[in-house]
C-alpha cells in the first residue's frame, strides 16, 4: 500500500488520507478556519506550477499576478469572508528568468489586492528548475459561516454566473479550440480570454445573502467555488452534505451566443476556473435573494438521496472528466 503512485489514487483519495493527520471536517473545505484573539480568520493556500498551470506562451505574467491572488480569494469569499487582510506569496524560481517576469507578477498581484483589499505580507524564495508560485491568504470571518458540508435536502442551488467562458479563453490562448472560431462573436471572445487571464469572483455577493437573512435562517450555509468546474462543485456540496443534487438543465446560464452541442456543454461543466460561486439556501431565502441578486440564478435543488449530481432535461448526455491535479 505505501508503494501506491500519487496518480493512481487521485486527488481526492489523496486528500482523504491526508485528513486523517488533520482536524475534523478541515479538509471538507479549501480554507482552514482559525479562531485567534476574538478574531475567525480564514487561511487558504494555492499552488501555480509552470507548464500544469501556466506558462509565459498563454498569460501574461501580470495576469498570473492577479490570477494568484484572486483565486485564493475565490476560496475566502466560498467561506463567508468579509474581509481580506493579506497574501504571502512564496516563488520557486529558476536563476535564469529575467527580473522583468517577477516585476510584472508582483505588480499584477499588488493590481488585484487594490481592487480585493489587503496587502502582500512576505513570502520566501528559492531556485527550481521551474517556477511554482504558492500564495497563501487570510482574511475574517463574517456572521455567516459558507462550507461545503453544509447543504441541505430541499434546499435551492443557486450559481453567481456563468460557466465555461474560462475554458474557452485558455483553449483559444492554447490554439486548441477545434469548432469554428469563425462562429464565434467578438464579444464571446474577448469575455473568454478575461475571464481566463483576470477572473472576477463576486466579492459583494455576501452582502445579499446577508440582506435577505431573516433572524430565524441558520447562520451556515453550503457554499463552494468553481475553480474545478461546475459538475465537480455541486459534487462536492452533494457529497460532504450526504445530500442528492438535482440540476435543471434548461435553467442553467449561458453567456450570451454560447453555442450548442457535446463540447460545448463539455466545456461548460467540467472546464473549470470560472469561480463563480455555488450555493444553496432554502427555498423561500432563496427567492428573496435572488429577487436582489439578479446576476445569480436558481439551477437545481437537493433532495434527500445518495450523494450524486443528476442532471434533468438535457437535450444530450453530459459526460466528461472532472479536473484533476494529477
Amino acid at each position: 500500500m505505501d508503494n501506491e503512485r500519487i496518480k493512481d489514487l487521485g486527488e481526492k483519495e489523496l486528500i482523504i488520507r491526508l485528513s486523517k493527520y488533520m482536524p475534523k471536517n478541515q479538509t471538507k473545505d479549501d480554507c482552514a478556519s482559525l479562531s485567534i484573539a476574538h478574531e475567525n480568520l480564514l487561511i487558504n493556500t494555492d499552488l501555480m506550477v509552470e507548464d500544469t498551470h501556466f506558462n509565459d506562451k498563454i498569460i501574461h505574467p501580470k495576469d498570473l499576478g492577479w490570477k494568484s491572488v484572486t483565486t485564493n480569494y475565490s476560496d475566502l469569499i466560498s467561506s463567508g469572508c468579509v474581509e481580506f487582510i493579506g497574501i504571502n506569496i512564496g516563488l520557486i524560481i529558476n536563476p535564469e528568468t529575467k527580473w522583468y517576469w517577477i516585476k510584472e507578477f508582483y505588480e499584477g498581484a499588488c493590481e488585484a489586492l487594490k481592487y480585493y483589499g489587503g496587502v502582500i505580507l512576505g513570502g520566501d524564495c528559492s531556485k527550481g528548475r521551474k517556477t511554482a508560485i504558492s500564495v497563501t491568504a487570510i482574511g475574517l470571518q463574517g456572521e455567516l459561516s459558507l462550507r461545503r458540508y453544509s447543504s441541505r435536502p430541499e434546499e435551492i442551488i443557486i450559481t453567481t454566473g456563468y460557466h465555461g467562458l474560462s475554458k474557452l479563453g485558455y483553449l483559444l490562448k492554447k490554439s486548441k479550440i477545434n469548432e469554428d472560431i469563425s462562429k464565434l462573436t467578438r464579444e464571446l471572445i474577448s469575455q473568454s480570454l478575461n475571464s481566463f487571464q483576470r477572473p472576477k469572483p463576486k466579492r459583494d455577493f455576501l452582502q445579499n445573502i446577508i440582506k435577505s437573512r431573516l433572524s430565524t435562517d441558520h447562520v451556515e450555509i453550503g457554499c463552494t467555488d468553481s475553480s474545478d468546474g461546475l459538475y465537480q462543485a455541486i459534487s462536492d456540496l452533494a457529497a460532504t452534505s450526504n445530500c442528492k443534487a438535482i440540476i435543471d438543465y434548461r435553467k442553467l446560464p449561458k453567456y450570451k451566443n454560447w453555442p450548442n452541442g457535446n463540447n460545448w456543454d463539455e466545456y461548460y461543466f467540467y472546464g473549470g476556473e470560472d469561480y463563480e460561486l455555488i450555493f444553496s439556501l432554502p427555498k423561500d431565502w432563496a427567492k428573496r435573494y435572488l429577487n436582489l441578486d439578479k446576476t445569480s440564478y436558481e439551477i437545481g435543488k437537493f433532495i434527500k438521496g445518495l450523494p450524486s449530481v443528476e442532471i434533468i432535461n438535457s437535450p444530450l448526455a453530459i459526460q466528461g472528466n472532472s479536473y484533476s491535479h494529477f
